[in-house]
């Protein structure tokens, strides 16, 4: 088993793409931590990016959240020191996420990506590494915003 976590957070409108997310990092050695609600009852997406950001505690843990679009659930994520959560349609962008941004969010959006695109997504985000160098300061002047 890898040394990565995978916190996962759906609200009801991303549960039925959550399993598929699962199997596939499961499938690929990954720990996951199913902290999405568990039926199509209505909640609402900020608590479930609450529960993923809160659990974040290293820099092995990541979190992928799920829901209509995927841009409730990052623009919640990113109000969380340490979060760095991207939006991401395709697989260019969570490659750019994660080399360029140390993204440790995906956020999904289950009306917008079908599986087979969902599973490119996954693959360029669990693959890729944070390239560090000239990107490593830009992301450093991101936490500093916060403050």
């Amino acid at each position: 088993m890898k040394d990565i976590t995978y916190f996962i957070g759906t609200d009801h409108a991303g549960l039925s793409l959550k399993a598929f997310v699962i199997t596939f990092l499961e499938q690929r050695g990954f720990r996951v931590v199913d902290l999405a609600p568990k039926d199509t009852q209505r909640v609402d997406y900020p608590d479930y990016a609450k529960k993923v950001c809160q659990a974040i505690q290293n820099e092995q843990d990541r979190g992928i959240l799920i829901c209509g679009s995927g841009i409730g659930m990052s623009i919640a994520a990113n109000r969380f020191k340490h979060i760095r959560a991207a939006c991401c349609t395709d697989s260019y962008m969570a490659k750019m996420a994660r080399a360029h941004n140390n993204a440790n969010v995906l956020c999904l959006g289950e009306r917008i990506s079908g599986v087979g695109e969902v599973e490119s997504i996954l693959e360029a985000f669990v693959d890729y590494d944070f390239e560090g160098g000239r990107h490593l300061l830009r992301v450093q002047k991101l936490e500093t915003m916060q403050d």
